[in-house]
């Protein structure tokens, strides 16, 4: 039997969202996924409605919401390089600012009251206080961060002046593959540490780069929080049952609560892989700060959730799975 609700999920077609929407195909929601293709890929999207369209088009999302009798909407779709984001910051907050108006009052419009937003701990900055609590100090770093902590700011407000109920979800590093393999990480441009590790020990990149072996940190590389994309899918639905449920507008940190270093992933690879492969050490990137660590103990209190395959072990492995048996990703 379906469960009636219906839930938009921009950026559907992106990693995160893709594997969302499969968890909440799983748990019988009626799902519209709405993504522009741009850095997703319709072969992502594993059922329910799918539209190709752009949140900065208001005429086609206006339709969106008068053909679908929408109930709650998850928010992904937006550009998420740092380091690009240092570069272009024009770019990011027309994408990741612009864009999210167009939704939030195509949503009011509508009548449309719950979003749960991918936020992301890139609205810390470099964070003096570590694990990282949701009340720490905002400096980001990047116009990534600062469309991320803005658009959080614009959910607040609608909240106090239109009572649209939001949950932010911040975290640092998702990784990993759906551990059934029928969906997994692909980027056009990869940029993350665990993908190039994995396409390097499959012979499919030349060398792997290191950016940054003199941070303040036991082997001079960043350490990073990384969570199974599985868990974070499963995250953002329970955030939506909170709302679902009557729960005010709330921002949570999701994480290991334990951080890795890009050595520490390394090695890892190598075990798991059983290759040895090159490595490049090169000087930092511009917005990269040395520890992101999140703590996610006010989630785990407040939702009761539990990471179920966070560790590094497993993370690697799904995505090592998945790249070896789809060696063109979605791009096939």
């Amino acid at each position: 039997m379906k469960n009636k609700k219906m839930i938009l999920v921009t950026g559907g077609a992106g990693y995160i969202g893709s594997h969302t929407v499969k968890e909440l195909l799983k748990q019988k929601y009626q799902v519209v996924t709405l993504d522009n293709l741009e850095n997703g890929y319709r072969k992502a999207v594993v059922g329910g409605e799918f539209i190709k369209c752009d949140l900065r088009d208001k005429e086609q999302l206006d339709k969106v919401f008068r053909k679908y009798p929408i109930d709650s909407v998850m928010h992904f779709a937006a550009y998420a390089s740092v380091p690009d984001s240092v570069l272009n910051p024009a770019k990011y907050f027309d994408n990741n600012l612009t864009a999210g108006l167009n939704l939030l009052n195509a949503m009011l419009a509508a009548g449309v009251s719950e979003i749960v937003f991918s936020s992301s701990a890139a609205v810390y900055g470099e964070s003096k206080k570590i694990p990282i609590k949701e009340d720490n100090v905002k400096c980001p770093t990047s116009s990534y961060g600062l469309s991320k902590l803005q658009f959080e700011q614009i959910l607040y407000f609608y909240d106090k002046a239109y009572r649209i109920k939001s949950v932010s979800l911040r975290y640092f590093c998702a990784a990993g593959a759906d551990p059934k393999q029928e969906i997994g990480e692909s980027h056009r441009i990869e940029t993350h540490i665990i993908p190039l590790a994995i396409l390097t020990a499959l012979g499919r990149r030349k060398s792997f780069q290191i950016f940054g072996t003199d941070y303040p940190t036991p082997d001079g590389t960043g350490i990073r929080d990384f969570i199974h994309v599985t868990d974070l899918a499963n995250i953002h639905i329970l955030a939506l049952k909170y709302l679902d449920h009557g729960g005010e507008t709330k921002i949570y940190n999701c994480g290991n609560k334990k951080g890795y270093s890009a050595r520490q992933v390394l090695k890892q690879t190598k075990r798991i892989t059983g290759t040895d492969f090159k490595i490049e050490e090169k000087s930092r990137r511009p917005g990269d700060p040395a520890i992101l660590i999140a703590d996610s103990s006010k989630i785990e209190k407040e939702l009761g959730w539990k990471p179920k395959y966070s560790d590094l072990k497993t993370i690697i492995e799904t995505a090592y799975n998945w790249h070896k048996n789809n060696p063109e990703g979605f791009r096939s």
